[in-house]
């Protein structure tokens, strides 16, 4: 089922398989939140994620104001690549974008015990619908708070409308 283009929604672009069930796992929990968000299908790569999102989404996203963008990388201990990567938005869509990912690698999120992907998901929104940092203030997670505090203004009132 795709999402209502008219109305506000969220597209997840995730650079690859373990970011798209993180993503997956966010939309199941507890509600799903599939009529309001799509994830797209992995990129292969932070890099191919900017191109993607610049070869696919822009005219999609000029054409649909209420769409919002996030795109899922990694940031493999590169304390850059967010600057990096918003330098590839254009300035008209960059209110609408916003970059979140592990430190590292999704794998060091399932290493420091997170869980499976999926449950990582599930606790990430779990975190924003109660208004707490248990996952996200992990320390491959809480450079994403700039981000994240930008996105939730945005998407609270649709994904968590009881907060």
């Amino acid at each position: 089922m795709s999402v209502n283009k008219r109305r506000t929604h969220v597209f997840v672009l995730p650079e690859d398989d373990a970011n798209r069930q993180i993503a997956n796992g966010f939309i199941v929990e507890p509600l799903p939140l599939n009529q309001q968000v799509q994830v797209l299908r992995p990129a292969g790569g932070w890099l191919k994620v900017l191109k993607r999102f610049k070869k696919d989404q822009v005219v999609g996203m000029n054409r649909y104001p209420a769409r919002l963008m996030i795109l899922l990388i990694d940031f493999d201990d590169h304390p850059d690549r967010l600057a990096e990567a918003k330098a590839e938005i254009p300035d008209r869509l960059a209110e609408r974008v916003f970059i979140l990912g592990a430190l590292s690698t999704p794998e060091a999120l399932k290493m420091a015990n997170l869980g499976s992907y999926t449950e990582i998901g599930r606790a990430l929104a779990k975190d924003c619908r109660q208004g707490t940092e248990t996952v996200w203030g992990h320390h491959l997670l809480q450079h994403n708070r700039p981000e994240l505090q930008r996105l939730l203004q945005h998407v609270r009132p649709i994904l968590f409308p009881s907060n």
